[in-house]
Formats: structure tokens, sequence, C-alpha cells
């Protein structure tokens, strides 16, 4: 099947007769890109798979649902991003620590991943993510890591392009301490 653009994929999405052939399609698409999404937010490998095929589920079944106010591709985010921190406030729970312990556990398993292929200096630059609060994370992650607009992330985190450039420049701020004064 070939897909023109993001209008006929949803249409297909949408169609009884054509939808597992085009989530097919959607998937190809995006995996990796969302996958890279929630393993920033996530950290671990394995997690960050559950939760990959968490966020593809709920796509599944919800794209009935999507009206096209937004791109698809900023709704999948959305979804990718409210489940992983779903995931990490529901790991927090069950393990009775803060989200940020839950964090610091990551990133403490984080060297011993066989799949973080990160050197010493990327290692440094996670604890310094590790320690904004929650919001200039994405904030940064998006930012630096995925290089999405902010007019994207705006639509993705439901908060004004002022307000994510504001947070964009005090997390770099904090992370620039962090790693001069560590």
């Amino acid at each position: 099947m070939f897909v023109i653009d993001e209008a006929q994929l949803l249409d297909e999405l949408k169609s009884e007769t054509h939808k597992n052939r085009a989530f097919k399609v959607l998937l190809e698409l995006y995996k990796e890109r969302l996958y890279w999404h929630i393993r920033n937010i996530i950290k671990s490998h394995d997690d960050a798979d559950d939760v990959l095929q968490n966020t593809f589920i709920k796509i599944f079944k919800n794209i009935d649902k999507f009206n096209g106010d937004s791109k698809l591709f900023s709704w999948m985010y959305r979804i990718a991003t409210n489940e992983s921190i779903t995931f990490i406030n529901k790991k927090a729970k069950r393990l009775k620590v803060s989200n940020e312990e839950v964090q610091k556990l990551a990133l403490s398993n984080l060297k011993s991943d066989v799949f973080f292929d990160g050197d010493h200096i990327q290692l440094k630059l996670q604890k310094a993510i590790a320690r904004l609060p929650q919001k200039q994370q994405l904030v940064f992650n998006m930012k630096y890591f995925e290089d999405l607009k902010y007019k994207d992330m705006s639509e993705i985190l439901d908060t004004s392009e002022g307000a994510l450039k504001a947070s964009y420049h005090i997390a770099v701020k904090k992370i620039e301490a962090y790693l001069s004064n560590n």
C-alpha cells in the first residue's frame, strides 16, 4: 500500500477493510521515533518497549476518536508522553518512592543497560536531565534529542510556544550549571 499523505492514511486507518494494513504502515512510519521519545523519558530499553507497545495499542483502539484538531504525529506523541508519565507514576507507587527516585533508579541501571551506547559524558548529561522537573525534562528531550519544533511540542504538551521556549531555556541553564559543577 502506498500512502501519499496523513489524510489518506487516516482514512485508511478508520476504514474497517484497510485498518490493519494501514496500521502496519503507521507502525513502520512512527515506531522508531516514538520508541526514542519514550526511551528519553523512561530510560530503560525493556520498559520503553513495553510503553511503546501500550502506546500503539491505545492508538489502534482510539484512532476512530482522532478528530484531526492536531497532526496525527502530535496526537500519537501525546499518547506516548502520557503513557510514559503513567508508567513512571505507577512504578513509583508500586515501589513506594517518588517519581524522582524512579528516575534515579533508571539512571543507575542505565550504565549496565546493554542497549545504552553512551559514554561517560552522555551518562552525565542524563543525570543532569533527570534533576529537572518533569515538564522541563520533556521539553528538553523533545527539543534537544528529537529536534521537535515548538509548534509541534505545543500541540503534544498542550502548552503555549512561549512557555515551552522559557522551559527549554531554563532547562539548558540548569543543565549547564550541573555539568560545570560536576
